[in-house]
């Protein structure tokens, strides 16, 4: 029988307890070269400089990338940035390369550098893929976190679908997303196209990662700002708790029904694989199905959605509706949040002001990005996924497309009077003024997508 001195029993506990009660980090970069790392599609230039890896911006070449030749799946990473001012940077996670996507472009993931104005710093951005799932225009306390021309330490979490990002110990963003559950780190030199840009450096430095024992190394701080989920159709628990629900269960027509009518269509309307489609009819009448509405009527209010339009496609969502049995089937009245191919469909240039484009209420407000300040609503095009949100409550109504907000109104405002009596529905009285109303999905006649669809009392 063998003996061990009770010295070595001790340390071989510690180390036991160390490896299975601690996260055991790994560092990502020794401080002396760039082994385990390669650089993709762009020229900009990487050094180590004061074991730092710095990046510096060059004209006439795309965004660049230096990625980890490891791939990782649930981990948390850490690292400090520090970025000149006019730079825009990022950290890519669970990011992926290859040939047969737009020719070996790196996307997936990125973890936002912003020091501009917007201050997006921490922010998750989905490079060449979907834009924008979490800008910082919905957490104003995360927009502080970032100091500009310092050092900062980030904090990332991925686990399973969940990312979770912190810079400097404070919350940033809070995301569902189960598009990619694997994937290489990277540190981007973002394109430049100014010449007083050229030359600017972005760092990295002491760059480390958990992939093990993740309980010990998540944070169970940052609950505090918003979530944003992009899983489709189920809730998760916060959401749950917050009192949201699945307005469409994802497979049958439980909840809804035509508008002005007691069933749901017979055609037009289609349920594959979880998303609820309105079927193009324009060239065969006999698939229009009519607009459909929630059984329910609401009136205070939180709904969320996504929604994909094909090539050239109208639809829209509107709310406070009011069945009239004067009108016949199909077809509802109230306010709208206009849906629309902007850049095909005839009906972006007619209105007043473009006050028929996606996101606007529909022929009396133009939506703009109020979230930034400018017009460029960063909507995805045809083929892509959008979410939608429309946030009621004592008549102040609001209307969100990916996360930006577009419009904002008080329904029961001399102002909004004004509108309506200069629009098309002029001739309806109390215009989008009752109490509650059942929520509509238009059938324009054109192919339509939606899925997640969830509400909550406010």
């Amino acid at each position: 029988m063998l003996r061990f001195p009770l010295s070595l029993l001790l340390s071989l506990t510690l180390l036991t307890l160390n490896t299975y009660g601690q996260a055991r980090w790994k560092d990502l970069f020794n401080g002396k070269d760039l082994s385990g790392w390669t650089k993709k599609n762009g020229n900009a230039e990487y050094k180590i400089v004061d074991k730092a890896i710095v990046g510096v911006s060059q004209l006439n070449t795309p965004n660049t990338f230096l990625c980890t030749e490891e791939t990782y799946g649930d981990f948390v990473l850490e690292l400090d940035v520090k970025v000149e001012p006019g730079l825009n940077s990022g950290i890519q996670i669970r990011s992926l390369s290859d040939p047969a996507y737009n020719n070996g472009r790196v996307h997936g993931y990125q973890v936002e550098i912003d020091p501009g104005n917007r201050a997006w710093s921490g922010g998750i951005y989905d490079e060449a893929r979907n834009g924008w799932l979490y800008p910082l225009s919905i957490n104003p306390t995360g927009q502080k976190a970032f100091k500009t021309g310092q050092w900062n330490r980030y904090h990332i979490e991925a686990v399973g679908p969940h990312l979770k990002t912190w810079i400097n110990g404070i919350p940033c963003a809070d995301v569902w997303d189960n598009q990619t559950a694997r994937g290489f780190i990277a540190l981007q030199v973002h394109a430049i196209k100014q010449e007083k840009q050229n030359g600017l450096t972005v760092q990295w430095r002491n760059i480390r990662i958990a992939t093990d024992n993740l309980d010990k190394a998540v944070w169970k701080t940052g609950e505090a700002i918003q979530e944003v989920s992009y899983l489709q159709n189920q809730l998760t628990e916060r959401e749950k708790k917050a009192g949201w629900r699945l307005l469409w269960d994802g497979k049958t027509a439980k909840g809804w029904k035509l508008a002005n009518a007691d069933n749901f269509p017979a055609t037009g309307w289609a349920m594959p694989d979880g998303v609820l489609t309105v079927l193009g009819s324009k060239k065969d009448s006999l698939r229009k199905g009519g607009d459909i509405e929630t059984v329910e009527e609401f009136g205070n209010f939180e709904l969320e959605l996504d929604f994909k339009l094909t090539t050239g496609g109208n639809s829209g969502v509107k709310y406070f509706v009011v069945d009239d049995p004067k009108k016949k089937a199909g077809t509802g009245l109230g306010p709208e949040f206009q849906i629309l191919d902007d850049k095909v469909h005839p009906d972006a240039k007619a209105g007043v002001n473009g006050n028929r484009t996606t996101g606007s209420l529909y022929d009396l407000i133009t939506a703009e990005n109020l979230s930034e300040g400018g017009t460029d609503k960063r909507m995805m095009p045809p083929g892509k996924w959008n979410k939608l949100r429309i946030v009621s409550k004592n008549g102040h109504v609001e209307h969100w497309l990916n996360n930006l907000k577009m419009v904002e109104y008080d329904r029961h405002s001399q102002i909004f009077r004004n509108l309506v009596a200069k629009s098309k529905y002029n001739t309806y009285p109390n215009f989008a003024q009752a109490p509650a109303g059942h929520i509509l999905f238009q059938d324009h006649g054109d192919e339509v997508h939606f899925r997640s669809i969830k509400i909550r009392t406010l």
